[in-house]
């Protein structure tokens, strides 16, 4: 499989790298802003892109990435010849708000599986942002997903009122319905 670092979308580089790291025995979830670009089809675009690794020590990291030509600078994994975009590995367990029972969907990829937020836990993610950092930038990430992928409505609802926010449920329906 080969990429063009230096043109290369955030599911380009998600399915380069997503593959690498399984083929290294690493069970990686993308999540974050570039699981909305990827689902916007570029209508956003992250600048980077983040894995929650569920199964291993980060210890082989920087020498598993090192293969691909991606090294260490702080927390993140850079590519000379990719300056557009970035990786990161922030910490786990997998989880959104208060819920850590995240079904992530996987992708066969030459061979490989790799696993990506569904667009329903995507929209929780990003609601997430909104409602314990006040990201008004996330929630309109959330609308835009919404927009463009089938989510599971009742299960937005369920999360919302266990984060005990009902109230930004009926807040990001009213303005999904505004848009149609």
């Amino acid at each position: 499989m080969r990429i063009d670092f230096k043109n290369c979308s955030e599911e380009e580089l998600w399915l380069y790298v997503g593959k690498h790291l399984a083929i290294h025995g690493f069970e990686a979830v993308l999540v974050g802003g570039a699981v909305v670009s990827i689902y916007t089809e570029g209508a956003y675009e992250s600048g980077d892109l983040d894995f929650i690794i569920q199964n291993l020590s980060k210890d082989r990291l920087p020498e598993v990435m090192k293969k691909i030509g991606f090294l260490k600078k702080g927390k993140n994994y850079i590519h000379p010849d990719c300056k557009h975009l970035f990786i990161e590995f922030p910490p786990g367990p997998l989880s959104i708000g208060e819920d850590s029972s995240i079904k992530e969907i996987e992708r066969e990829v030459h061979g490989s599986r790799i696993k990506i937020l569904s667009p329903t836990d995507c929209i929780k993610d990003r609601l997430s942002s909104y409602i314990y950092f006040k990201a008004r930038e996330c929630f309109d990430q959330a609308i835009l997903v919404a927009k463009a992928q089938k989510f599971n409505k009742s299960a937005l609802r369920r999360w919302c009122e266990g984060e005990g926010r009902v109230d930004v449920f009926k807040e990001f329906i009213n303005q999904l319905e505004k848009l149609k």
